[in-house]
């Protein structure tokens, strides 16, 4: 959600692509737990298998927009081809050993600053006439893309596109974007962030290199979660943050994925969670008066962060309720009391595939209210309704 403008202030549009409360990814400088994937594409790299088109995957939040932004620093601040002794041809300069790079360093501060001439960003726009982020990203802006390969570089060295991500593409962006992937232009080089990669056009899919990103251990993303918040406490001209009290349970819902850990710190996702398991402890047939009162308040103003939390962290719970009965109960717990619901409502594995499918309709139902504007305190009540009506198909009744 954007900052609030001061008073005299121009209001800067939010960026798609950030995390409240992390750094942007072109502004990290380190990378936690994806030593792997990095490896990987330094070696082909240096082995002269640089491929054109890369496509990061992973959960989100694991660091694939942030390996992007590192590779693309590494590209940028590459020499140009030199030529080679006696005239014979230009010759390629040798890989790097490591995409590490000190932030004060030139590609660093350029990219940083969405500056360099040989690099374009394509995500989700701002949208002047509604005044809010588009859902998708529009044929127009991937056709601007076009910009950036329409000249060899001055310089020679690599042009380089980010997006992020692949996933958020209309079909017409993604047609535009295709036509260019097809053919290359000399020099170019494609790091696209994709979620879900079964869900992208297997024309895209196959014209691209997979450097797959893994979910975080417990260690690094506890130190992925560090470095994000103390970056944030630091340009906010405050001291390091103390460990989040909940932190075990941010491990829990976050699953491996620090963007996820940072965004749920930040609107309060344990405390909600627990709350949620609370109020599930009456399912089937939840108190009433209790879903009017989050409704209440998870669709006043400025309360849209709430709002997305609460159907995440549903759509949380009965995906944790449907691998309880499925043989696998919350270890550890992300709220008090959370083993026991789980033991209640999910004993069973026709139990868990009631579980699994509301994993699916229910937030299925609420995006499709979504789309056609309904109103957000309908739209959560309708979610409880649903999750209770599914802890009366759990068992049975």
């Amino acid at each position: 959600m954007a900052r609030k403008p001061y008073e005299g202030e121009v209001e800067t549009p939010p960026e798609a692509d950030r995390v409240e409360g992390a750094p942007h990814p072109r502004e990290t400088p380190v990378l936690f737990g994806q030593e792997a994937a990095e490896a990987a594409f330094l070696d082909a790299w240096a082995g002269g298998r640089l491929h054109h088109a890369w496509m990061l995957t992973g959960p989100r939040g694991v660091g694939k927009a942030t390996l992007a932004w590192r590779m693309a620093r590494a590209l940028i601040a590459q020499p140009a081809p030199a030529p080679g002794l006696f005239g014979a041809g230009m010759e390629e300069p040798p890989a790097p050993a490591t995409l590490e790079m000190e932030p004060d360093e030139p590609a660093f501060r350029r990219l940083m600053a969405l500056s360099e001439p040989r690099l374009r960003l394509l995500r989700r726009s701002w949208d002047d006439k509604t005044k809010r982020l588009r859902t998708r990203i529009v044929a127009d802006d991937a056709r601007a893309l076009h910009g950036l390969f329409a000249n060899t570089a001055a310089d020679g060295g690599w042009r380089v596109a980010v997006i992020d991500a692949l996933d958020d593409l209309n079909p017409q962006a993604a047609n535009a974007l295709l036509k260019l992937i097809e053919e290359p232009p000399e020099r170019s080089i494609f790091l696209l962030v994709c979620h879900a990669p079964s869900r992208i056009l297997p024309t895209i899919r196959s014209r691209c290199r997979a450097l797959a990103l893994r979910r975080l251990d417990p260690p690094a993303l506890s130190a992925a979660v560090a470095a994000a918040q103390t970056t944030e406490a630091a340009k906010a001209g405050q001291g390091a943050p103390e460990a989040h009290p909940a932190e075990a349970a941010l491990h829990a819902l976050s699953d491996g994925s620090a963007g996820e850990a940072l965004r749920l710190a930040a609107e309060g996702g344990p405390e909600l969670y627990a709350r949620l398991v609370r109020l599930a402890q009456g399912a089937p047939g939840m108190d009433r008066a209790a879903f009017h009162d989050w409704a209440s308040a998870a669709a006043g103003r400025d309360a849209e962060a709430r709002f997305d939390a609460t159907l995440r962290l549903v759509g949380l719970l009965t995906s944790r309720l449907a691998r309880a009965g499925a043989g696998r109960p919350p270890d550890p717990e992300a709220a008090p009391g959370e083993a026991v619901l789980a033991a209640r409502l999910s004993p069973t594995p026709a139990a868990a595939r009631a579980w699994a499918e509301a994993a699916q309709d229910i937030p299925a139902r609420a995006a499709r209210a979504r789309a056609v504007n309904l109103d957000p305190e309908r739209i959560i009540l309708d979610t409880f309704g649903a999750l209770d009506a599914a802890a009366r198909r759990a068992a049975g009744g």
